[in-house]
This record gives structure tokens, C-alpha cells and sequence, in this order.
């Protein structure tokens, strides 16, 4: 949400609604100071379980299953919590009234429509496309870099390592 709400592409995409387990008030504090991000230039506040961001209301919910959210008139779901990774889970949200879900992370096993990385093959989705995977940030670190060394010179092997902060679902 504040990389959209700083970027060019405010005006074509809006950010309706959030399905987030904290609460409005440390929403709002998160959205205000990230650790990645830093301060947030706009306004924040929070107002009768909305998230005001710069005038724009923005509808939060907490809902842990994907089958108590209501996503009325919404036209993507960003799964962004990494809790729900594979077809079944992406068709709860279509179940729910959403037209079409993009997963942030891998999905698990094989039931993606596409998996999609900017910059390498994005010209692949067609608008029948429902459920869609960004792959991994690894994958959208290395892979374009790699496409272009590839399509300029070749590549016969490569070998990557990641250093990766833990993650949420990692003892």
C-alpha cells in the first residue's frame, strides 16, 4: 500500500480495502513508520475501523479465514500474508467476490494460472487469467538480471545464494 500510494500508479490503481490481523491502531503505526520504508510523507489516521491515507478511506477487516471476508466490487486481492499459497486458498477469495488474486510469493504445488515475473515474461498474462503468482523476491531479484545477461551473452550455469532475514513461518 505505501509503495502504490508513493508511485506514479496512484491514479490507476486504489487500495479499497485491508485484511489485516493487528489492529487499526498499529495498522495505522506500521503505516506511519516502516522499518523498510521509513516515515510516510502523507496523512495517516484511523477512523471507525477505516485507515485514512491521505483523504483515501480505506476498509480494514481482521479476519483470519479468507471465507469471513466480503470483497465486494473488489477487482484484486493482493495475497500478500504468505498464510494462504495455493489454488484452493485463491478460490476462497474469488468465492468471497474478488475477480482475480495475485499471490506475492511462490505458490504451493501446481494449480497457478500463470507465474509471472516483471520483466521477464509478464507479456504471457491474458486477461482470462484468475490466479496469479509473483514468484519469490529471490526469483524477481535475480531472474530479469539473469534473462538479460542470457539473452546477451548465454549463460551455461549459474549458482545463487540468498541471504534471507527469517521469515514468519520459519522456527
Amino acid at each position: 500500500m505505501r509503495a502504490l500510494t508513493e508511485s506514479d500508479y496512484q491514479d490507476q490503481m486504489q487500495v479499497v480495502a485491508i485484511n489485516e490481523p493487528a489492529d487499526a491502531e498499529t495498522i495505522c503505526h506500521l503505516t506511519r513508520f516502516d522499518s523498510t520504508h521509513g516515515r510516510f510523507a502523507g496523512k495517516v489516521s484511523v477512523e471507525n475501523e477505516c485507515l485514512i491515507v491521505n483523504d483515501q478511506t480505506i476498509q480494514l477487516s481482521h479476519c483470519e479465514s479468507v471465507s469471513d471476508i466480503q470483497w465486494q466490487e473488489i477487482d484484486l486481492v493482493l495475497e500478500c500474508s504468505g498464510a494462504f499459497v495455493d489454488r484452493a486458498s485463491a478460490e476462497a477469495h474469488l468465492q468471497q467476490g474478488a475477480k482475480k488474486v495475485l499471490f506475492s510469493q511462490p505458490a504451493m504445488g501446481s494449480g497457478m494460472d500463470k507465474t509471472i515475473v516483471f520483466g521477464v515474461n509478464q507479456q504471457e498474462l491474458i486477461p482470462e487469467d484468475t490466479i496469479i503468482s509473483n514468484a519469490s523476491c529471490t526469483t524477481n531479484a535475480s531472474v530479469p538480471v539473469l534473462k538479460l545477461i542470457n539473452d546477451t551473452y548465454g549463460i551455461d550455469c549459474a549458482s545463487i545464494t540468498t541471504i534471507h532475514s527469517a521469515m514468519n513461518d520459519q522456527p
